[in-house]
């Protein structure tokens, strides 16, 4: 009976022994799969850092792209207020060198020791008339008051003329000072006198 508990014994050993390899294995089983679960929880993880830095990427790019737009718009509205102001200040260049030529006749008229007055009013006349011709060249045009209706667009009444009649009843009747139009655009009423 010895020999068969040395066996049974023995046996139990080996049973011990195979339960704690067993749970050795159970262990390193265990061990492994919370391994390959970090590693699956970690790859996750890389996975948002890439999208993430895509992203921070995007931000760096569009940042640097707007402050181009900005610099680009800023030096556009600087230009544009640079050429504005040279607009203004040499806008009558065109103007100025289209009555040039008139004042050169009007020096020309003074210089001149004439003292025929038919001479002089014919000097005059042609002057007159080269000067409204070069007004019309740059679009100022007189408005026509001659037997019009009173226009509020275009004349400023100084003086109601009672009496005159029905048929000159809203109807200019004298014109005191000359109105004009540049462009179609009214730069000055004609001041005038309307029937009432």
């Amino acid at each position: 009976m010895s020999e068969e508990k040395k066996i049974n014994i023995e046996d139990g050993n080996l049973e011990e022994e195979n339960k704690s390899e067993n749970t050795q294995a159970e262990e390193t089983v265990n061990n492994k799969q919370q391994t390959d679960d970090a590693q699956t929880e970690e790859t996750p993880a890389e996975e948002e850092k890439d999208p993430l830095d895509a992203a921070l990427a995007e931000i760096e790019n569009l940042k640097s792209q707007m402050l181009y737009k900005q610099a680009e718009f800023e030096n556009y509205r600087k230009r544009t207020i640079k050429e504005k102001a040279e607009l203004i200040l040499n806008g009558g260049e065109k103007t100025i060198t289209a009555i040039l030529p008139v004042l050169d006749d009007f020096e020309r008229a003074l210089a001149d020791k004439t003292d025929d007055p038919k001479a002089i009013k014919e000097g005059m006349e042609l002057i007159f008339h080269k000067f409204v011709k070069t007004l019309e060249g740059l679009g100022v045009k007189k408005i026509e008051t001659a037997d019009k209706d009173f226009d509020v667009d275009y004349h400023e009444a100084i003086a109601m003329v009672p009496g005159m009649g029905d048929d000159k009843k809203g109807k200019v009747i004298d014109c005191v000072q000359t109105g004009y139009t540049l462009n179609d655009k009214v730069i000055r009423h004609a001041k005038v006198a309307v029937g009432q």
